[in-house]
């Protein structure tokens, strides 16, 4: 009767097989039978328990939706102005969990080569070895390495940035604007994010004109993702 009662507790709980409810699923069965006076049973709770810790904060791949993400910065130039630029062409890998935002990593590729000044004769210097030198570093990369959850909706993103093969740890805050399903397709989630932050070019090797040309960068990212299918 009793060993009914369990794998009837064990069928409720994986009537959806996600990874996070999977855990919730098995986190529910050791708790129940750890409760029972049966030897048996409470050994194989204590050893799935055991089993399970490692298992706490389960992210699971969310895809970008690179028509609704826009990677943003801007210059100070001179004091008299900012200029703003964006990246064209950027790829992410995201793993993500609602329910547990620390356990969420971030890995950005960026081909430096798609920058867009909004003048071209610009495009072509901040490619140029003064800047970027997008011919011998092509690519600039973001590696989280921890994800901190500051508020309801808030976060700082920590990770190795590297640009011109020169890597330093940044800080992103990152907030949660929306998550809920699609107004044009219920069955889909959506998450969409805005992460700020800014960094130091010279310490990247960029040191062309500064400071009188910004040394600061902000950065702005807003992006979308969804579950990856």
């Amino acid at each position: 009767m009793l060993f009914d009662s369990i794998l009837f507790i064990f069928a409720k709980q994986f009537v959806r097989h996600d990874p996070p409810s999977l855990f919730r699923g098995l986190s529910y069965l050791c708790s129940h039978m750890q409760q029972t006076e049966h030897p048996m049973l409470k050994s194989l709770a204590l050893a799935a328990s055991l089993a399970l810790s490692p298992l706490a904060a389960v992210a699971a791949p969310w895809a970008l939706d690179k028509a609704h993400t826009q990677i943003q910065f801007s210059v100070e130039h001179f004091g008299f102005s900012t200029t703003y630029g964006i990246f064209h062409d950027f790829d992410a890998e995201i793993d993500f969990d609602p329910e547990d935002i620390s356990a969420t990593s971030v890995n950005f590729s960026i081909d430096a080569t798609s920058v867009d000044t909004f003048w071209e004769a610009r495009d072509k210097h901040v490619n140029s070895p003064d800047l970027l030198g997008t011919e011998e570093h092509p690519t600039i990369t973001f590696v989280s390495t921890e994800v901190e959850q500051t508020g309801e909706t808030t976060a700082k993103v920590t990770g190795d940035l590297t640009i011109r093969e020169v890597t330093q740890s940044v800080t992103f805050d990152a907030t949660l604007n929306k998550l809920g399903p699609s107004p044009f397709n219920p069955d889909q989630q959506i998450a969409g994010f805005t992460l700020t932050g800014e960094i130091d070019r010279t310490e990247f090797g960029v040191s062309y004109g500064a400071p009188a040309v910004g040394a600061i960068i902000p950065i702005t990212v807003n992006l979308e993702m969804s579950p990856a299918s």
